[in-house]
């Protein structure tokens, strides 16, 4: 399980987000990112910025009760 941090560029606005998502590897957990991303918000790979990639255990994820 990963978190992915960074932010999303469009013209007209600038928005942050912290995503959990499964996978195996970061580069997984990368795609994930721009697929769902770009899907939710219409938003092109070039227009988000992926900071920070840290691998969590799933017991920690900021989603779990």
């Amino acid at each position: 399980m990963f978190r992915v941090i960074g932010e999303i560029v469009k013209p007209n606005l600038v928005t942050t987000f912290k995503k959990e998502v499964k996978a195996l590897k970061p580069e997984n957990a990368r795609e994930k990112v721009y697929m769902d991303l770009g899907s939710k918000h219409r938003a092109k790979r070039f227009q988000i910025k992926i900071s920070k990639i840290e691998e969590i255990q799933p017991q920690k994820t900021e989603t779990s009760s």
